[in-house]
Formats: structure tokens, sequence, C-alpha cells
């Protein structure tokens, strides 16, 4: 099989609207998580959310014309696609390119406009301005709005399954290249914060009133986020002949779906440990040669107690020593959007040994054995890490990124 390499990364996030910004204020234990402004929380369990500064939404001179009525789930994505492949060092001439893969993670789509063009309907009647904003509401909008962009007509792919929506969708991608139908293929995610998201996370009472605060004792729930992220993966040799400089290399993929419970996680771990054990046998490695996990880590109780029971059951009594961190308590839960955010993040610490901190953590809580790197960042060299995702259904993902030889 091909080696398959990230060799370029695009981010937008609340802590950024690129890769580096993002990089520099994760590793600094800064949080984007603040009141919303987006929409009216009168009346909801928190106020707080990861949004993405405005500033974000610009797009790339000449492409704002091509994307009429685009959403703000999709001008995530075109921001993180340009910077992806400017970072890679690949530009799309209207040759090959056009048949690369695109594979990405979608959610909500166009629902904030279309939320907003149904309250003017209400207040206005038949007389109300924008029905244009209701093209994106289709979950692939985002996908195929990018392929539109970048011309590319080759396989287009959405993957819905909630929170590992994104994480499956590189691990789709990677597939690709690794197996030799695509020499590069694009993957990642987009989501956007909407109301009925926002409602819906609140009526589970899955949500805190103040920032999420990953594996403390004193979590009580979920920080909502939004952003994209977009990967350039690429068949080593190509990589290789034009000079490329990777991140990191996409070793392997575990998915699993247990269906335990729409929306509660099997408490003793045995199902996610098979989603962990499943990447680790697709990468051909053991547990033993990880030494980073970036942990899906909502900051639920009962998701965090679940998710340590499963890596407890990976890795036994070395768990107390492994650095298991999560982002969300500084970009928050981005939903279809969180596990390519997350693997740009791990791909980004494979390659300049740098560990995230878990922001918001401050209290160790028994039900958590791990080590969150509290505080700020910590120098590192893992050669093999785990980037996780547990979604609800039990749809599981995880993927395997190492060092690159």
């Amino acid at each position: 099989m091909a080696e398959a390499w990230i060799t370029g990364i695009g981010l937008v996030s609340a802590l950024g609207a690129d890769r580096e910004t993002t990089w520099r204020e994760l590793l600094a234990g800064s949080t984007g998580i603040r009141p919303i402004t987006l929409f009216d929380t009168d009346g909801f369990r928190t106020r707080l959310a990861a949004q993405v500064d405005e500033a974000a939404l610009a797009l790339p001179d000449g492409w704002a014309a091509t994307v009429p009525h685009s959403s703000r789930a999709t001008r995530f994505a075109l921001a993180a696609a340009a910077e992806a492949l400017a970072d890679a060092g690949t530009a799309l001439d209207g040759g090959r390119e056009q048949a690369w893969p695109l594979v990405l993670g979608g959610g909500a789509a166009g629902l904030f406009e279309a939320e907003a063009f149904v309250a003017r309907r209400l207040r206005h009647g038949p007389r109300a301005r924008g029905v244009g904003e209701l093209v994106e509401v289709p979950q692939d909008s985002p996908t195929d709005r990018v392929g539109q962009v970048l011309g590319l007509c080759g396989p287009r792919l959405t993957v819905t399954t909630a929170c590992s929506s994104s994480t499956i969708a590189v691990g789709i991608a990677a597939e690709m290249v690794r197996d030799g139908e695509a020499e590069v293929a694009i993957a990642g995610g987009t989501d956007a914060l909407c109301r009925l998201t926002f409602a819906g996370f609140n009526s589970l009472r899955a949500v805190d009133a103040e920032a999420a605060k990953p594996f403390d004792r004193r979590r009580k729930g979920l920080s909502l986020g939004e952003g994209a992220a977009i990967l350039v993966i690429e068949d080593a040799r190509r990589a290789q002949r034009r000079g490329a400089r990777p991140y990191a290399s996409v070793l392997g993929c575990g998915v699993t779906g247990d269906a335990f419970h729409m929306t509660q996680p099997e408490p003793s771990g045995a199902a996610w440990e098979r989603t962990v054990r499943a990447a680790l046998a697709d990468a051909g490695i053991g547990a033993a040669e990880v030494e980073y996990v970036n942990a899906h880590g909502t900051a639920t109780e009962q998701n965090d107690a679940a998710e340590c029971a499963a890596y407890a059951r990976v890795f036994g009594e070395r768990l107390a020593r492994l650095p298991v961190s999560s982002v969300k308590g500084a970009i928050g839960h981005c939903l279809c959007g969180a596990g390519g955010m997350e693997a740009a993040v791990a791909a980004l610490t494979v390659a300049r040994g740098m560990l995230p901190p878990t922001a918001g953590f401050a209290e160790a809580d028994p039900a958590c054995p791990v080590d969150p790197v509290p505080g700020a960042a910590r120098a590192g060299a893992p050669a093999v890490v785990l980037s996780s995702s547990f979604a609800f259904g039990g749809n599981s993902a995880v993927l395997v990124l190492g060092r690159c030889a």
C-alpha cells in the first residue's frame, strides 16, 4: 500500500481564522468559548459557544461571486481549502488535479441562514427576501460548493455521522490514497452554529453554563463550537517527487458502530475500545507505540468517563503516563467538523513536537485517570498519535497518525 501523507492543512476556528493563529492560541491554553452574538440565547442553559469571528468568512478574491448565498459552513470550508492548498504548494490548474476525490464531514450546512429566512417569512409573509439562502440547507452543500469552486470533477462524498463525520472523511480519503485509487485527496469537515443545534443540546442538558472543562472533576457539559479543517492527503511518492514537506502520515483508521443508545455512551468503554483496536490493527501497530492521544473529550460527565475507560482497556496501567488532551475546551465541540479539526491538530502535534493542553482543566477526576496536559503546551516528540471521535448513536472513529519517514 502507498503511504498517505498530510501535506497541507487549512484550519478555521474560534481561536483564529487560519492554521497558525489557531495553533498558537491552542498552545497558549487560550479558549474561544464566549457569549454568542449570532442569535438570542435567552432562556437557554448557557449563553456560551466557540463562535468563529466574522473575519473568517471572507473569501479569496474571485470566489465570492462564484458562490452567492453561501452559508457560514461553506465559507469556513472554502477558507480552509484555500489555506490547505496554498500550504501544500499544490495549485489546481485544470489538469489531472480535477479528478481528485473530495470527502468532507457535513452537518448543519446552511441551516443558520435558513432559520433567518424563516424568521423573515414569519414577519413579512410572502414578500420576505432571501429565498436563495435555502439552497444550502442540504448537508452536502459545503462539499459541492468546495468542489465547484476548486473545479473538482472527481468523486465527492459527504459523511454525516454526528461527531465522527470528518474523522471518517479523513479516513476514507486516506484509504483512497493508500489503495492507489488517487494520488491526492482532499478531506476534512465543516460545521456552523445554528439555533436548532443549540436548542437541541440545551434540551439534552448536555451543555455547561460555563466554558467546557474536559476531564475535570467539575465538568457539567460541553460547549458547542464551529469551524472547519481541510487536509491535503497525498501519496508519499508524489509528495517526495515534488519536494513537499509533510506534517504526518495517516497510518490507519478504525470505524465502528455499537448502537448502545442514541445519545449515551456505552459506560464500560468496551465499545470504544473496539474502535481504538480497529484503528491500531489497520495501522499495523501495537498500543505500546502510541505516545499521545488527541481525545474526543467533550466535557460531559458520562462521555469523558467512558472514553477514559476505553483507553484503560487498551493501554492498561500505562494510561496514567500517556498524554491525553482535548481541544474542546479551547475551540468547543464543532460536531461534524470536530474530527477533521482535531486530526489537523494531531498532525501539527506530530510535525512540531508540541502537545496542546486541555483548556479549562484544573481538578483531576478519579473517573478520568489520564494526563490531560494541564495548563500550557508541553514539548514532546510523539511518533504515533491517536485522534479519537466517539459520536451519538455509537458512530465512532479513530485515526492513527505517525511521523513521516
